[in-house]
């Protein structure tokens, strides 16, 4: 007997998750938050970031969510965008596996001068779901799933803090 499997970019292949909005109050719940959406990528992860530590992303599993992402889709982009790249070059080395493995598809950078004052965290997965962290001194998040009106603004806002920026880590000069 022939089996075959799904394609998970077909037309109704998977069932779009329940949409929803709701106020994290911890960081916790965030880590938990960005743990679900990462999960529901299709297409493309961008995340702004001060720096990116303290939020889970040096996890194995959410590495090997996020490496599954990129080997199991086509034209799959995870974009990262922090203020300083310090943390991630010194103790996120599975971030930094990530580029150098997927360096067609992970772009990670710093912002420039004019987006150095942004302070609100924000990850957007497939321009549908969202997490905005309202500051980074305060653990309060929006987390959005199935939101692609909620999320729309936040996703013009990433590609304005995008078009600042500066190169940030090279998968090729990893290590030296």
């Amino acid at each position: 007997m022939a089996t075959s499997t799904p394609n998970p970019d077909a037309p109704g292949a998977a069932a779009s998750p329940t949409p929803r909005r709701e106020t994290l109050r911890t960081i916790s719940a965030q880590i938990a938050a960005l743990d679900e959406m990462i999960g529901l990528a299709r297409h493309s992860i961008r995340v702004f970031d001060i720096d990116l530590s303290g939020m889970g992303w040096n996890g194995v599993e959410r590495a090997a969510t996020i490496a599954a992402f990129l080997r199991g889709r086509r034209n799959a982009t995870l974009q990262i965008i922090v203020h300083d790249t310090r943390w991630i070059e010194s103790s996120c080395p599975r971030v930094t596996q990530l580029l150098r493995q997927y360096a067609h598809a992970v772009t990670i950078c710093r912002t420039g001068p004019d987006a150095s004052a942004v302070m609100d965290p924000m990850s957007i997965v497939d321009d549908r779901h969202l997490l905005h962290r309202f500051h980074i001194e305060h653990a309060n998040a929006e987390f959005a799933v199935e939101q692609p009106l909620v999320t729309r603004p936040f996703v013009e806002r990433f590609e304005e803090i995008w078009a600042t920026r500066e190169p940030g880590i090279n998968a090729t000069l990893l290590g030296l």
